[in-house]
């Protein structure tokens, strides 16, 4: 009887471990979804955090597919802290159609996370409110843990790190707390296209079949205490 036990709270908290592990051991998930900003330094590629942040995800997305990232630009960057898009409604060159304008115009809820500000996270900027989002967002250059849990991370940077090295390197003049390039960093045009991770869906196959494993090796046990043990 008290093998049985033991062999059957051994089981659990392997079982326990080891779903723990799956759910624990890795970043949010990414969406399909990616964007390519087009700058006049390089092209920067990023995805989405749907499970993090779905509005705000619902909502940058939206202003990408409306085109009303292009010719913007990048009105800070922070050489180990921050480079921020500035906000479509003034950053913009080109003149906004009464659709993107409407999108532009909206402010999303503040989605606050435990996820953590390390470099190629994007998070949304805002004013003291907290549910004052709107378009402007900044692409983590550095680990910046002072700002969790006080912006809305809502993905982050998949290619482009090259790009934004080139970014740090260019001179820059102070205003008050902001750090700004001289010259104009332009996002000449953006475009976005779904993402297809064969690696990733090998690593749930084997999870899948590693369950079923787990499982059958469960009732294989339970046949052996009812069979063996007293």
């Amino acid at each position: 009887m008290a093998t049985s036990i033991r062999c059957g709270f051994f089981l659990f908290v392997f079982l326990f471990s080891f779903n723990t592990a799956i759910a624990f051991s890795h970043e949010p998930e990414l969406g399909s979804a990616r964007v390519v900003f087009q700058t006049n330094y390089g092209d920067i590629e990023f995805g989405f955090y749907p499970s993090v942040a779905p509005k705000t995800v619902d909502h940058i997305f939206k202003l990408v597919r409306l085109g009303c990232y292009n010719t913007n630009h990048f009105f800070r960057v922070d050489k180990g802290f921050v480079a921020q898009v500035a906000d479509v409604m003034g950053g913009r060159t080109a003149p906004m159609n009464l659709e993107q304008r409407l999108e532009a115009e909206k402010t999303i809820v503040g989605e606050f996370s435990n996820v953590k500000h390390v470099r190629g996270i994007l998070s949304m900027g805002r004013y003291s409110d907290p549910d004052s989002a709107g378009s402007s967002f900044s692409i983590l250059l550095g680990n910046a843990p002072h700002l969790d849990g006080q912006y809305a991370i809502f993905g982050k940077v998949t290619k482009g790190d090259d790009t934004l090295k080139k970014l740090e390197q260019l001179p820059t003049r102070t205003e008050g707390i902001f750090v700004m390039p001289t010259e104009r960093i332009t996002i000449h045009s953006t475009y976005y296209y779904v993402f297809v991770d064969t690696k990733v869906e090998s690593c749930e196959r084997e999870k899948d079949i590693l369950r079923r494993r787990l499982s059958e090796s469960a009732r294989e046990i339970e046949k052996w205490r009812i069979n063996c043990l007293p």
